[in-house]
């Protein structure tokens, strides 16, 4: 069944006011992984023109949410629980490294950006607000990236962080069953980088992925009992 798409703002009709639109039912779920963005629909439901719609599209696109098949149309990407297990398991061995090169910067005048994220993803997780939480959630481990000055790390969580996000969309709970759990986790993790500890880091992050790391152990367990 398609959804019907309203504005969730001031009603504009540009391009960006679309994709915003468009990009929030993307990230909240009402649109799920593999499903179709029908531009017929979409233009009649906000009652716009196909133009801002398919610069709309095209945005989204080149951000990574959407896949455009040629005779087909728009789909939102999918993303499988497998994939993030083995972004899991390389960020458990470079996420350390990426806290350690940006430990300096997070003490001095970092410092509240990254505490700043922590009390972002506790407001949106008291509010319910499953796509504010998912932007603070990445937000956070991001800062370690993008602090490092490391191109390599950069790059690997550029692309990563789409995919993140799209899985993170349907199953947010995948690092943690209690929505206030994934916030105290969060906060560990900030203690122990701001102190510098990586061994420390490292076994934080290690329980904060243990939900995504289980469906790897679980897909290779499987992929043993077919060729038994």
């Amino acid at each position: 069944m398609d959804h019907k798409f309203e504005w969730l703002e001031q009603r504009t009709t540009t391009p960006d006011g679309v994709y915003r639109t468009l990009r929030a039912a993307i990230l909240d779920g009402t649109v799920p992984p593999g499903g179709q963005l029908r531009e017929a629909h979409i233009a009649a439901d906000l009652g716009i023109s196909r133009s801002p719609l398919r610069e709309a599209l095209t945005k989204l696109e080149e951000e990574g949410l959407i896949v455009k098949i040629p005779f087909r149309g728009a789909f939102v990407v999918e993303v499988s629980a497998r994939d993030v297990a083995e972004i899991a398991s390389v960020r458990l061995r470079v996420e350390p490294y990426a806290a350690e090169l940006s430990a300096g910067a997070l003490r001095g005048p970092e410092r509240p950006q990254l505490m700043q994220t922590v009390e972002d993803l506790h407001r949106a997780t008291e509010k319910n607000d499953i796509p504010a939480s998912i932007d603070a959630h990445l937000r956070f481990h991001r800062l370690f990236y993008d602090l490092s000055e490391h191109g390599v790390l950069q790059s690997l969580w550029n692309g990563w962080e789409t995919k993140l996000r799209l899985y993170l969309s349907v199953d947010h709970r995948t690092y943690s069953d209690d929505p206030h759990q994934l916030v105290v986790e969060h906060e560990r993790l900030a203690a122990v980088a701001l102190e510098g500890d990586t061994d420390a880091f490292r076994q934080e992050l290690a329980a904060h992925f243990k939900s995504a790391l289980q469906a790897q152990t679980e897909a290779q367990q499987a992929r043993t009992s077919r060729r038994a």
